[in-house]
Order: structure tokens, then sequence, then C-alpha cells
């Protein structure tokens, strides 16, 4: 992974800027090369902010401290490590504008409730976690509620899951490896091997499921959302009451998932193509 030097200041080729400031505040440049070092790495030290940067170890703690302040990094309780907190996704979000998974999804979101009569989420990747962005709530009596704003272990949610199976085996170790993974009920796979052959699975057949793997009751079915113009990377699930998801309503949701993944990809490509002309 690249490293910011001490000598070397320069942000990544595809960020433009213009000269120099001729009076640049060091601990502005600083936080924003910290900040950058995020777009590299899911995991950040102290240890190793300080040494990119070239700054004693606790002037590198003051300023993470700062970002942590302002939502812009977040201390992985685990490992003591720092990941991308939400104003740094939130900020991401706002800059792709029209570009935005969640208002090119929202449509396909809706419709895919009412085909389905259950409840619909947006997912997307927060290191470890699984952050739900956007949601439509089914109007049957017995659903599932919207989860908007909510987090949760990815590797216990369908729509984590099949974010967490776009990676590659070198990424999962990196990110799942070294850590103790949480079992919120005894149908959680904590285990990464156990993970791994699951990943197997989704990749076989296009979609990730979730049984009671977070909390007793709940059930899933999900479709990662395969767009190049479109940021950042997300999951449509499908979540119902376990005992409504027959093998058969499995099938029939995983397909309807599927379905509505490549339809937004597709406008979201038709949108592009239009704006170019």
């Amino acid at each position: 992974m690249t490293q910011l030097s001490p000598a070397d200041d320069s942000l990544p080729e595809d960020v433009a800027r213009g000269p120099r400031p001729a009076y640049p505040i060091e601990s502005v440049d600083n936080a924003l090369k910290l900040l950058g070092m995020f777009r590299k790495r899911k995991l950040v030290r102290v240890s190793e902010a300080a040494d990119a940067l070239g700054i004693a170890r606790s002037t590198a703690h003051r300023l993470i401290a700062m970002l942590q302040y302002h939502g812009f990094v977040r201390q992985d309780p685990l490992t003591k490590a720092y990941v991308a907190g939400r104003a740094l996704l939130d900020l991401g979000l706002a800059t792709v504008q029209g570009l935005d998974v969640r208002a090119a999804a929202r449509p396909e979101l809706e419709r895919l409730s009412r085909e389905v009569e259950e409840t619909v989420h947006l997912l997307v990747l927060d290191g470890r976690t699984a952050l739900c962005i956007d949601s439509v709530e089914s109007t049957r009596a017995l659903r599932i509620g919207a989860r908007t704003g909510i987090v949760v272990p990815a590797h216990c949610t369908a729509g984590g899951k099949a974010l967490l199976a776009e990676l590659t085996h070198e990424a999962l170790r990196d990110l799942l490896g070294s850590v103790r993974l949480e079992a919120p009920t005894a149908r959680t796979l904590a285990r990464l091997a156990d993970l791994e052959r699951d990943f197997e699975r989704i990749r076989e057949r296009g979609y990730a499921t979730s049984f009671e793997e977070i909390e007793p009751g709940v059930a899933a079915v999900a479709a990662v959302l395969r767009s190049p113009v479109l940021h950042p990377p997300a999951a449509i699930a499908v979540s119902a009451p376990s005992f409504r998801l027959s093998k058969r309503e499995v099938t029939r949701m995983g397909a309807a998932v599927l379905d509505a993944a490549r339809a937004v990809a597709a406008q979201a490509a038709l949108g592009l193509s239009l704006e170019a002309r």
C-alpha cells in the first residue's frame, strides 16, 4: 500500500490540485494527508500515521483525536487502529451528487419493496461493519423496520456478506483475519474459514443470505450493485421475518434483488451516457 513519506507530500495522481500555497499551514497539511491515507487503507494506526507524515507519535495522536472528534475517523475497539468515520463517508457521498448511489437506487428500492412486499435496504461497507444508508419499509403489519443509519457487523448480514464476498482473499484476511468476530446469535458465522466457504457460495449464485445471524427471527437476501459510475459500492438487501423465507422464497428473493441491482446499474450507465452527449 502507498505511504506518504516526510519528503513526499504528493497526493494520489487522480487528485487534481494547483501549485503549493505560498504560506502552507502545516497542521492542516498533515491532517489532510492523514485523511488521504484512508483512500488506500482500511486501517491506520497512530504509529503508521506518524511514520508516514514524519511527525512525533504524540502529534499524530492529537491529529487523529481531532479527526475523531469531528467524526472523520473512528477507532476500532478490537484493533485500536482507526478507520474512516461517518463524516468522511457522508462527505464522499455528498460530493458525487448525481452519481450518489442512494439517489440512483431509491426508485428501484421502492419498486422492489412493492414487488416482494418486504422491507428493502441499501448498505455499504464501513471497515468491518455494514452501514445502512437507505431503507424502504414494507407496509405489512408484521415486518422488519427501516434501518437507515444503523451500523452492524458486516459478516452477520446478507448485505455485508455480499460486499465482503467481492473482496480478494488477501483483503479479507487483512480485514477479518486478525480480530475476533462478533457472534450475536448461535447461527452467526464467526470463523473466517466458515465465512470464506459462504463467500464462495455467494459468488456462485450471485446473492447472499442471512438467517437469524444478526438477530433471532430476522432473515435477509442481498446482492451487490455493480456499477463503475456509482459510489460507494453498495448492496441491495430484502429483509423479512425468517418464517416467511422458505427455500422457494429465498430463490425468488435472490432473483428479485439481482434484477433490482442490475436495473440500477443499467439506469446509471444510461444516465451517464446521456449526460456525456
